[in-house]
């Protein structure tokens, strides 16, 4: 592996680093190979990459460790990597749960893997960024935080944090020529439903809502757009001279965030809650 301190030149130019986060599968592993199709260095992360078989590794990407819930994991991998040029936080998990019913654990590690992780390795990384005057960060959401849905709330909430910082720090590092973006995919065909992490006790009285958002949440990511297509769409941001504050893709974003800007909230909430099966 080549260090992380070292700069890769090619044909005499530097050669741009880039690191994922979550890059063994779905998005990360789309944004992953899109960066080396555009010849940048990318620096590929997982919890466990020594467990990631070698018909599944990316040619050319370079594997670190990373667990986002721990804070030695953050700092080790940041020292890793060494200067880099474009951050992807991508990694996170998908939750839902009735809010009454949402155990305070599985909420903290949800917010420390999809935003406090996410926030620390920007920090680390924007020093060295912030120095050589270019950087691009960029924060994979969620449409769920521009549609709030029943069920989703606490990862609507983690979502809408991440967009947060990324659009109020923009200001802080423009001037260095440092951008934050954010984007938010839309139903995406990636398997997430079978990882997504879900909580109802035996007698809830949510049961039936919860399980009609459940099916509706699967079948719409079934029928999904491709990973790739979000990594298209964050290569665009990456690539931009000053990127946008958002990016939208999949789910007929252009057409829901005008309907968005025209419509009151609660109705807007209210098509939000039709299209997933509540009255």
């Amino acid at each position: 592996m080549t260090s992380g301190a070292q700069r890769e030149t090619v044909r005499g130019t530097a050669r741009r680093t880039a690191l994922v986060t979550g890059a063994s599968s779905g998005i990360g592993r789309a944004v992953c190979q899109a960066l080396l199709a555009r010849g940048y260095r990318v620096l590929a992360t997982s919890r466990t990459p020594e467990k990631i078989p070698e018909a599944d590794r990316l040619p050319g990407a370079e594997y670190l460790a990373l667990d986002l819930t721990d804070p030695a994991s953050i700092e080790a991998c940041a020292a890793a990597a060494g200067p880099v040029d474009v951050l992807v936080n991508n990694a996170g998990e998908s939750q839902l749960a009735p809010l009454e019913e949402l155990p305070m654990d599985a909420l903290e590690r949800l917010f420390q893997l999809n935003v406090f992780g996410a926030v620390r390795l920007t920090q680390l990384l924007l020093p060295g960024m912030r120095a050589r005057r270019s950087g691009r960060v960029v924060m994979v959401g969620s449409m769920l935080a521009s549609f709030p849905l029943a069920f989703r709330s606490s990862y609507v909430a983690s979502k809408a944090a991440i967009k947060a910082f990324a659009t109020a720090s923009r200001r802080e590092l423009s001037p260095f020529g440092v951008w934050l973006t954010t984007v938010e995919p839309g139903s995406i065909n990636t398997g997430i439903s079978d990882r997504r992490t879900r909580y109802l006790a035996d007698d809830s009285p949510y049961t039936d809502a919860f399980r009609t958002v459940s099916a509706h949440l699967d079948r719409n990511e079934a029928a999904g757009i491709a990973a790739a297509t979000v990594a298209a769409t964050v290569l665009k941001a990456v690539e931009a001279p000053r990127p946008k504050p958002l990016y939208a893709v999949g789910s007929n974003a252009p057409l829901v965030f005008a309907l968005r800007r025209l419509l009151s909230r609660r109705l807007a909430e209210g098509l939000v809650s039709r299209k997933h099966g509540l009255k």
